[in-house]
């Protein structure tokens, strides 16, 4: 009897609507390859939801999503609509009612770029409180005196907890965690946020070196052969992450997993490059991403092998040329789509993409 996995897709808004469709064909090829199956519970979540019903999932969608194994998402924006409504009205609500904790964004060299820069981190960001706290509020709108306060939030829980997960990964690699700071100007958070990052690390028995945020970022950029394993708050592992996946030649490239650690509720795996109305409709969108994304979800679902199949077929059809525009190429989404999907057609169970 075969595997068989349930996935909720929200396709979302822009891209989204190529980007993920796109996966979708690639995770299925790969599926019937190594037997299992996955049934996909499409959602017509987002943008032109909320034009329909005011909101960007239904009243109970959180209780749909909860009977699944994992969410898999395309992209959340439309200009139409403020950024807070779309991102508060569907990711940040899932992220939190299902402790998706550990959002982890590896970044790596695109191949087949003559002259990119060698890259290969994992950036892991605390996802579910920090500096995107809903505590705060605006005063006097409209007046001269109009003010706005936001709080940030750091418990010694959440700080403990995404340490210790970036630690596990560290020990798999080099040994030596990075920790984002910026205890030298933020007075209270970020103080905290180092001790108790020291104190994880030391317990678990690997070396922490913290980093201001913004030395932190001028690295990404001079030395990111320096760098492994990242952890970093809320707010500065968003802005690190795209900065690497610039650094490795697009923000088409950058997946995302957000993870439930204990899988008490389903995860959910994304590309992290929005929505591009600028592109969207045109056949011009990178599908690597959400592909990678995708990857991911499979590695979770474990299915480890033809997730790593996969990744293999994808990263090796850029090294042979095909790729978008952002990457210097000229293929459409479409002709990226289809030279993997040749590629994992090619290769035999248990084999690498060739």
């Amino acid at each position: 009897m075969s595997r068989r996995h349930v996935v909720d897709v929200i396709a979302g808004d822009g891209i989204g609507q190529e980007v993920v469709p796109a996966a979708l064909a690639c995770v299925d090829a790969v599926a019937r390859r190594f037997g299992f199956e996955v049934e996909w519970r499409h959602r017509d979540w987002g943008s032109d939801h909320y034009r329909a019903h005011g909101s960007m999932m239904p009243e109970d969608g959180l209780d749909q999503l909860r009977t699944g194994d994992a969410i898999f998402l395309g992209a959340v924006g439309d200009p139409g609509i403020p950024d807070d409504v779309t991102l508060w009205g569907l990711l940040i609500p899932i992220r939190r009612a299902f402790q998706q904790y550990v959002n982890l964004r590896p970044v790596r060299t695109v191949p087949g770029r003559e002259g990119a820069t060698e890259i290969d981190v994992l950036i892991v960001r605390e996802n579910v409180e920090g500096e995107y706290s809903e505590i705060g509020g605006r005063y006097g709108r409209g007046t001269p005196d109009e003010l706005a306060v936001q709080e940030a939030i750091f418990t010694r829980r959440g700080i403990e907890r995404i340490t210790r997960y970036a630690a596990s990964l560290s020990k798999e690699r080099t040994g030596t965690l990075i920790s984002a700071t910026k205890s030298n100007g933020i007075i209270h958070t970020m103080p905290f946020w180092d001790e108790v990052v020291r104190e994880v690390a030391d317990a678990e028995g690997v070396e922490v070196d913290s980093v201001l945020i913004d030395a932190l970022a001028a690295r990404f950029v001079l030395a990111p052969g320096s760098l492994d394993v990242v952890v970093a708050s809320n707010l500065f592992g968003d802005i690190l992450s795209d900065l690497a996946a610039a650094v490795a030649g697009s923000i088409g490239i950058a997946p995302s997993a957000n993870l439930n650690p204990d899988r008490s509720a389903p995860s959910l795996f994304e590309p992290v490059h929005g929505s591009a109305p600028d592109i969207a409709g045109k056949g011009l969108a990178n599908p690597t991403a959400a592909i990678w994304a995708a990857s991911m979800m499979l590695d979770h679902l474990g299915e480890e092998e033809a997730a790593a199949v996969l990744l293999d077929a994808c990263f090796s059809s850029l090294a042979s040329g095909v790729s978008t525009r952002d990457l210097g190429g000229t293929a459409s989404t479409q002709e990226c789509v289809d030279d993997v999907l040749r590629r994992l057609d090619e290769v035999d169970q248990g084999q690498g993409a060739q």
